[in-house]
């Protein structure tokens, strides 16, 4: 696999991780109510798993609640399911024909609890990342020892891998100092 393949591939697997972080930060509650909070919520929908914003409309009405409006109103009990066994730590109100979800004030212990979610999904995506460096690692080993390539040519890609795993590095924790700062703004 030629030199540039490889970088080419570690850098798009790197930006898959920072994706998945932003995914996964977008779920965490702040102190603002946001429909991205349940808009993934798997739903148990005629047997099949479906998420939650397929099978209503999600609006925030105010800052404090979020509001679900089923398309089947028959759907109205496995979404109220489906919000209890993603465990949110927020009661569902249902009124007949949609839900709504008041979102409590984050306490002080919460806000921890939250930094330190936020900490290890930040944690997962720098190892996925080092793994992804760790493999170009090996394949430029294995392309050194196969096709001849230049020792100091395999020496630079592997600065240059190193280099954007630095870059990549920084965005996790611009990531994580922006959600941080969410977090922690009362």
């Amino acid at each position: 696999m030629p030199i540039d393949e490889i970088l080419f591939n570690a850098e798009e697997h790197m930006e898959k991780a920072i994706e998945h972080l932003r995914h996964e930060l977008r779920g965490f509650r702040t102190g603002r109510a946001s429909t991205s909070l349940v808009e993934f919520i798997k739903v148990d929908y005629y047997g099949a798993p479906t998420d939650l914003r397929s099978l209503a409309s999600l609006t925030t009405p105010d800052a404090t609640s979020i509001l679900i409006k089923p398309f089947d109103p028959a759907s109205l009990k496995d979404i109220i399911k489906g919000i209890e066994t993603a465990n949110l730590g927020i009661n569902p109100i249902n009124d007949g024909k949609q839900i709504r979800l008041v979102l409590p004030p984050l306490s002080g212990e919460r806000r921890q609890q939250l930094l330190g979610k936020v900490k290890e999904a930040a944690e997962h995506a720098r190892i996925s990342m080092r793994n992804v460096r760790r493999d170009a690692n090996k394949h430029i080993d294995q392309d050194e020892k196969e096709s001849g390539i230049p020792e100091d040519q395999a020496k630079q890609a592997k600065e240059d891998i190193q280099e954007l795993l630095k870059k990549f590095e920084a965005k996790v924790d611009e990531l994580v100092q922006a959600k941080h700062k969410e977090i922690t703004e009362v």
